[in-house]
């Protein structure tokens, strides 16, 4: 029995995956107190600066705020827009 066919199979890693730094909205709130505008460079603070920022819906934000990363789940852009706030994705 050739050696390939007595291997087991293995799945495959996607290379063009696009994997997300996670910033929740819990830290957004404790970590930016101060400012109605959270830019990306801020986010770039909590996260790696080499990979695309994506905010999560964990915890609540109770100020109106701008705040502008590449993607929001759902939950997230709701809780900002129901505090008065604008989520602004950066990607298409």
């Amino acid at each position: 029995m050739p050696l390939v066919r007595r291997l087991p199979k293995r799945g495959f890693k996607n290379l063009f995956q696009v994997r997300y730094a996670v910033v929740n909205l819990e830290q957004l709130e404790s970590h930016f107190s101060g400012q109605n505008t959270i830019t990306i460079d801020d986010l770039y603070t909590l996260c790696r600066r080499n990979m695309p920022v994506k905010v999560l819906g964990r915890g609540d934000i109770t100020r109106s705020v701008t705040v502008e990363a590449h993607r929001f789940s759902k939950s997230a852009a709701e809780k900002i827009q129901n505090a008065g706030g604008q989520a602004k994705a950066l990607e298409g």
